[in-house]
Protein backbone atom coordinates (compact mmCIF):
# COMPACT_ATOMS: atom_id res chain seq x y z
CA UNK A 1 0.00 0.00 0.00
CA UNK A 2 1.75 3.03 -1.57
CA UNK A 3 -0.67 5.40 -0.20
CA UNK A 4 -0.84 6.49 3.25
CA UNK A 5 -4.31 6.17 5.38
CA UNK A 6 -5.51 9.64 6.37
CA UNK A 7 -9.05 10.08 7.59
CA UNK A 8 -11.25 13.14 6.74
CA UNK A 9 -12.55 14.77 9.94
CA UNK A 10 -15.90 14.68 9.13
CA UNK A 11 -16.01 10.53 7.90
CA UNK A 12 -17.74 8.54 11.18
CA UNK A 13 -15.18 5.21 12.26
CA UNK A 14 -18.08 3.01 11.27
CA UNK A 15 -17.84 4.10 7.31
CA UNK A 16 -13.96 3.55 7.69
CA UNK A 17 -14.27 0.00 9.87
CA UNK A 18 -16.91 -1.04 6.61
CA UNK A 19 -14.46 0.43 4.13
CA UNK A 20 -11.34 -1.55 5.00
CA UNK A 21 -13.59 -4.91 5.74
CA UNK A 22 -14.47 -3.93 2.05
CA UNK A 23 -10.88 -3.86 1.48
CA UNK A 24 -9.46 -6.58 2.94
CA UNK A 25 -10.18 -9.52 0.64
CA UNK A 26 -8.83 -8.02 -2.17
CA UNK A 27 -5.52 -7.02 -0.08
CA UNK A 28 -5.83 -10.63 1.19
CA UNK A 29 -5.55 -12.34 -2.67
CA UNK A 30 -3.07 -9.63 -3.49
CA UNK A 31 -0.66 -10.74 -0.97
CA UNK A 32 -1.17 -14.98 -1.71
CA UNK A 33 -0.79 -14.03 -5.25
CA UNK A 34 2.56 -12.45 -4.34
CA UNK A 35 3.61 -15.27 -2.31
CA UNK A 36 2.99 -17.95 -4.56
CA UNK A 37 4.90 -16.20 -7.09
CA UNK A 38 7.75 -15.80 -4.55
CA UNK A 39 7.48 -19.54 -3.89
CA UNK A 40 7.25 -20.45 -7.25
CA UNK A 41 11.31 -18.68 -8.21
CA UNK A 42 12.42 -20.31 -5.18
CA UNK A 43 11.29 -23.85 -5.80
CA UNK A 44 12.87 -22.88 -9.54
CA UNK A 45 16.02 -21.69 -7.93
CA UNK A 46 16.33 -25.12 -5.92
CA UNK A 47 15.30 -27.61 -8.75
CA UNK A 48 18.15 -25.84 -10.66
CA UNK A 49 20.74 -26.22 -7.78
CA UNK A 50 19.30 -29.72 -7.31
CA UNK A 51 19.77 -30.86 -10.91
CA UNK A 52 23.33 -28.93 -11.33
CA UNK A 53 24.60 -31.20 -8.08
CA UNK A 54 23.34 -34.17 -9.94
CA UNK A 55 25.44 -32.77 -12.78
CA UNK A 56 28.40 -32.70 -11.03
CA UNK A 57 28.09 -35.79 -9.57
CA UNK A 58 27.22 -37.75 -12.85
CA UNK A 59 30.70 -35.78 -13.64
CA UNK A 60 32.75 -37.10 -10.76
CA UNK A 61 31.61 -40.20 -12.02
CA UNK A 62 33.30 -40.39 -14.82
CA UNK A 63 36.27 -38.33 -13.35
CA UNK A 64 36.67 -41.53 -11.03
CA UNK A 65 36.25 -43.70 -13.98
CA UNK A 66 38.88 -42.12 -16.00
CA UNK A 67 41.07 -41.76 -12.93
CA UNK A 68 40.74 -45.70 -13.00
CA UNK A 69 41.52 -46.26 -17.01
CA UNK A 70 44.16 -44.16 -16.19
CA UNK A 71 45.63 -46.25 -13.58
CA UNK A 72 45.27 -49.66 -16.07
CA UNK A 73 46.85 -48.03 -18.98
CA UNK A 74 50.24 -46.71 -16.38
CA UNK A 75 50.19 -50.34 -15.36
CA UNK A 76 49.80 -52.34 -18.32
CA UNK A 77 51.76 -49.86 -20.83
CA UNK A 78 54.25 -47.82 -19.11
CA UNK A 79 53.85 -45.43 -22.09
CA UNK A 80 52.43 -41.57 -22.15
CA UNK A 81 49.00 -42.42 -22.94
CA UNK A 82 48.07 -42.77 -19.18
CA UNK A 83 49.32 -39.39 -18.78
CA UNK A 84 46.25 -38.04 -21.68
CA UNK A 85 43.98 -40.09 -19.68
CA UNK A 86 45.35 -38.51 -16.42
CA UNK A 87 45.48 -35.27 -17.66
CA UNK A 88 41.51 -35.52 -18.68
CA UNK A 89 40.53 -37.26 -15.52
CA UNK A 90 42.02 -34.11 -13.91
CA UNK A 91 39.89 -32.05 -16.08
CA UNK A 92 36.54 -33.60 -15.81
CA UNK A 93 36.89 -33.45 -12.16
CA UNK A 94 37.77 -29.51 -12.31
CA UNK A 95 34.82 -29.37 -14.14
CA UNK A 96 33.01 -31.49 -11.51
CA UNK A 97 33.99 -29.25 -8.63
CA UNK A 98 32.90 -26.06 -10.86
CA UNK A 99 29.10 -27.00 -11.21
CA UNK A 100 29.26 -28.17 -7.58
CA UNK A 101 29.92 -24.75 -6.72
CA UNK A 102 27.39 -23.18 -9.30
CA UNK A 103 24.95 -25.50 -7.85
CA UNK A 104 25.73 -24.57 -4.51
CA UNK A 105 24.90 -21.04 -4.91
CA UNK A 106 21.46 -21.18 -6.50
CA UNK A 107 20.42 -23.75 -3.38
CA UNK A 108 21.79 -20.80 -0.83
CA UNK A 109 19.80 -18.18 -3.26
CA UNK A 110 16.88 -20.28 -2.73
CA UNK A 111 16.77 -20.33 0.54
CA UNK A 112 14.74 -20.07 3.17
CA UNK A 113 11.77 -20.81 1.50
CA UNK A 114 9.70 -18.64 3.26
CA UNK A 115 8.06 -15.90 0.91
CA UNK A 116 10.34 -12.72 2.52
CA UNK A 117 8.82 -9.84 0.71
CA UNK A 118 4.93 -11.24 1.20
CA UNK A 119 5.76 -11.44 5.14
CA UNK A 120 7.29 -7.74 4.81
CA UNK A 121 4.40 -6.72 3.04
CA UNK A 122 1.55 -8.25 5.49
CA UNK A 123 3.72 -7.15 8.35
CA UNK A 124 3.61 -3.15 6.63
CA UNK A 125 -0.45 -4.03 6.11
CA UNK A 126 -0.88 -4.59 9.71
CA UNK A 127 1.02 -2.17 10.88
CA UNK A 128 -1.25 0.93 9.14
CA UNK A 129 -4.36 -0.56 9.71
CA UNK A 130 -3.27 -0.82 13.72
CA UNK A 131 -1.92 3.04 13.25
CA UNK A 132 -5.35 3.70 11.23
CA UNK A 133 -7.48 2.76 14.96
CA UNK A 134 -5.16 4.85 16.73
Amino acid sequence: MDEPVTRPPDEPLGVLVHRLSEQIPELVRSELRLAQAELTEKGKRAGLGVGMFSAAGLLAFFGVATLIATAILALALLLPAWLSALIVALVVLAAAGAVAMAGKKEVEQATPPAPERTIANVREDVATVKGAHS
